[in-house]
């Protein structure tokens, strides 16, 4: 699944290109509380996509909580824990999962 191009932000971590997008579809998790997300991937190749969901309030939610702006700082520390955690942006396959709704 590639990444819209249109509405994405571009970001550099240790000199690799990337871009990001805050996803449109809000996650539910219990209790109801409804998670952002954003999806990461390299700028110029195609490859498994990083998927971050984050525990911040969509903006969306039908529950009136606020909810608060993704940082490029976040981005590039997202990027720096799931390459830690085993995600190649190069190779093809799955959307890598990486979740900080609880962290």
């Amino acid at each position: 699944m590639a990444l819209l191009r249109k509405g994405s932000r571009r970001i550099v971590v240790d000199e690799t290109a990337y871009r990001w997008i805050v996803r449109r579809k809000a996650h539910l998790r219990t209790g109801r509380r409804i998670f952002l997300s954003y999806g990461v991937e390299l700028e110029d190749a195609r490859g498994a996509v990083l998927v971050v969901r984050t525990d911040h309030a969509h903006p969306v939610n039908y529950m009136g909580v606020p909810s608060k702006a993704v940082l490029p700082s976040d981005v590039e520390r997202a990027i720096r824990l799931a390459l830690a955690r085993g995600w190649e942006p190069s190779a093809p396959g799955a959307q890598f999962r990486l979740d900080l709704s609880a962290a």
